[in-house]
C-alpha cells in the first residue's frame, strides 16, 4: 500500500488522520504541504481522486481566502489549482492519497482515511 498524506502537524483533525493510519499498520509518506505545496498538476490529480472539483478543496474561512485579491474564477480548475500552489495554507486537509488504488478522501472527520485502508 502506497499512501501519502498531505499533513499540516498543528491541525488536530490531520495529526487525527495519521494517527488512525498507523494504527491500521500504515505508514505513509508525509508531505508537510505548507513546507512543500503541490504543484497544480498534482492539486488537480487530487481533486479528481477525491471526486470533487478543485473548488471544494477551499478553506474558505481561511484569511489568505477571504482577503485574496488575486483569487481566479472558481469555476477554473487550472486557476484555481495554480493559485493553490501559491497560497497552500488555503488547501483543505488533510488530503490522503492511495497511490495503488488511485482513490483519495479528505481527512475531514479523520475517520475518512480508514475507507482507503479497507476498516
Amino acid at each position: 500500500m502506497s499512501i501519502t498524506i498531505y499533513h499540516n502537524p498543528r491541525c488536530s483533525k490531520s495529526r487525527k488522520t495519521l494517527e488512525l493510519l498507523e494504527q491500521a499498520g500504515v505508514t505513509p509518506t508525509i508531505v508537510e504541504y505548507l513546507k512543500s505545496p503541490p504543484d497544480a498538476a498534482t492539486t488537480m490529480t487530487n481533486a479528481k481522486l477525491i471526486g470533487v472539483r478543485v473548488a471544494d478543496l477551499l478553506r474558505r474561512g481561511e484569511d489568505e481566502f477571504r482577503q485574496a485579491n488575486d483569487l481566479p474564477d472558481l469555476d477554473d480548475d487550472a486557476a484555481l489549482a495554480a493559485w493553490l500552489e501559491r497560497h497552500p495554507k488555503v488547501i483543505e486537509r488533510p488530503i490522503v492519497v492511495d497511490e495503488n488504488s488511485n482513490r483519495a478522501v479528505v481527512g475531514r472527520p479523520p475517520e475518512n482515511v480508514l475507507e482507503l485502508v479497507g476498516r
